[in-house]
């Protein structure tokens, strides 16, 4: 337990407003089966409201002190939601909560979508791993490339222009933006920073998650779970252990390979015929073409006859 939460006075200390704000917290614990920690440092009011207006019928936001949140946690006596008390004693954290019955992964995605850009200022926290792509900036010789250098990036002028050598990650997540990094940050068009709410933490169901698990590469979930099917029905059909999903499969499998064997062993069997006649014509036409025309005598006339008739 933090040093801060440790010197918390009990709630007999607290004001009518604060015993009030501790109830209403409670309250939407008991009642909402997702609580969310949500930062809202340096949020415009405007877009707040706005933010509680998108999030009608999905979620609601309860903002107050830090105190009172830890209060109200407290005197749940939930083991498992207390972890959030580490997050709340977190810099740069301006929490409010967010009560909901969403899937905590669906709450993250939507307070993520409905994030806007913005410019990086020094000291700003890097919500995401902060990259410089390498290639042509647009822009002629001059103080700019000492600017780059300072930043760690390797420019040099090619073509009457400077162009930055390699991509560069130049802050890494949740740390501080740098006053040069900024500058060229600036100078790039890039920004990185965003506005609208931070999901910091989220409990359901007696676990906590981190914004980083809740943070998911859809595309990459997507083949990930896909290779991995298909792993698991080439293993069920070569083990030859056979479900409801993979018998379709198998037959199919079971078929084409009986077709095989029937084919190569020359099996006059309903269903390969066709093919064989069809094999059989390609080895004699393969055949006649590697006969010399010339060593091929014509029958008497009327053998001819014979034959044909």
């Amino acid at each position: 337990m933090s040093h801060a939460v440790a010197k918390r006075k009990g709630r007999e200390g607290l004001s009518p407003a604060k015993v009030e704000g501790v109830a209403t917290v409670q309250e939407n614990v008991k009642k909402h089966s997702v609580i969310g920690l949500i930062n809202i440092h340096k949020l415009p009011a405007a877009q707040l409201q706005e933010m509680r207006l998108k999030l009608d019928g999905k979620a609601k936001i309860f903002t107050t002190k830090k105190a009172i949140f830890q209060h109200a946690i407290d005197g749940l006596n939930q083991k498992e939601l207390k972890a959030m008390d580490e997050y709340l004693a977190k810099p740069h954290v301006q929490p409010a909560m967010i009560f909901s019955d969403m899937n905590p992964f669906s709450l993250f995605k939507f307070l993520e979508q409905n994030k806007s850009e913005a410019p990086a200022k020094a000291g700003d926290i890097a919500p995401k791993d902060i990259l410089v792509k390498g290639g042509d900036t647009g822009m002629p010789p001059g103080p700019a490339i000492g600017t780059f250098s300072s930043a760690g990036l390797k420019a040099k002028v090619v073509g009457g222009k400077i162009h930055i050598m390699e991509d560069k990650i130049v802050t890494k997540y949740g740390e501080a933006i740098k006053p040069e990094i900024v500058n060229v940050l600036n100078m790039l068009s890039i920004k990185p920073m965003e506005i609208g709410l931070d999901m910091v933490a989220v409990y359901e169901g007696g676990l906590v998650y981190d914004k980083s698990v809740l943070r998911i590469d859809e595309a990459a979930f997507n083949a990930s779970l896909a290779q991995a099917i298909t792993a698991a029905i080439n293993l069920s059909l070569n083990a030859g252990y056979i479900t409801a999903q993979t018998a379709p499969l198998a037959i199919q499998k079971a078929y084409r390979e009986a077709r095989a064997v029937a084919v190569e062993s020359g099996a006059y069997e309903k269903g390969v015929i066709e093919e064989l006649l069809a094999k059989h014509a390609r080895e004699f036409v393969a055949l006649k073409a590697q006969v010399p025309q010339e060593s091929v005598q014509a029958p008497p006339e009327g053998e001819q006859k014979e034959q044909v008739k």
